[in-house]
């Protein structure tokens, strides 16, 4: 298994990926509309000899009244199910933090669960005084440096792209 940055061939096996992780069509939906906006995304997929078998992306997202820090969002990350706890979601994880400090991302925000993700340095966004714009637990909403420091006198409110339909957008 390898992973590597999406191509355009890959975009009907990443759905597939993403509906079969998540039982529904919805983050393939977010996938797609980011991907149409043209916004600059880390999306990466686990290929396990020709076959996709795990798919992430990483998107721009923003903290009120910080224009200046660059801050990436994680989300959706998928993998087969078939496919699960074989290490490939690790993988992606880490290749893709890779990727978005290459980009010049300041920071990493996640919602996702607070067992898995501190192995990848993520922390409690709380810490820092950033708050999610959805209405989830205070632990599922973490944050990774990417540039020590970047998040020091900072605080406040990460809004998601319109794709996540979340409560800030139309």
């Amino acid at each position: 298994m390898r992973v590597r940055t999406e191509t355009d061939v890959d975009r009907a096996a990443i759905r597939a990926v993403n509906e079969a992780a998540f039982c529904s069509g919805a983050e393939a939906e977010i996938v797609d509309a980011l991907r149409a906006k043209g916004v600059e995304l880390v999306s990466l997929v686990a290929d396990g000899d020709g076959a996709i078998v795990g798919h992430i992306l990483f998107s721009p997202v923003s903290l009120v009244g910080h224009d200046g820090l660059d801050l990436m969002g994680l989300g959706p990350m998928a993998v087969l199910p078939r496919e699960q706890r074989k290490g490939i979601g690790s993988a992606l994880v880490r290749e893709g933090l890779k990727q978005c400090k290459q980009l010049g991302a300041q920071a990493v925000v996640v919602v996702g669960h607070p067992r898995y993700y501190p192995r990848f340095g993520f922390a409690p966004a709380s810490r820092y005084g950033i708050r999610c714009e959805y209405d989830v637990p205070e632990d599922v909403f973490m944050v990774a440096e990417l540039e020590r420091g970047a998040l020091r006198a900072v605080s406040g409110l990460v809004r998601y792209d319109a794709a996540f339909g979340g409560p800030g957008q139309p």
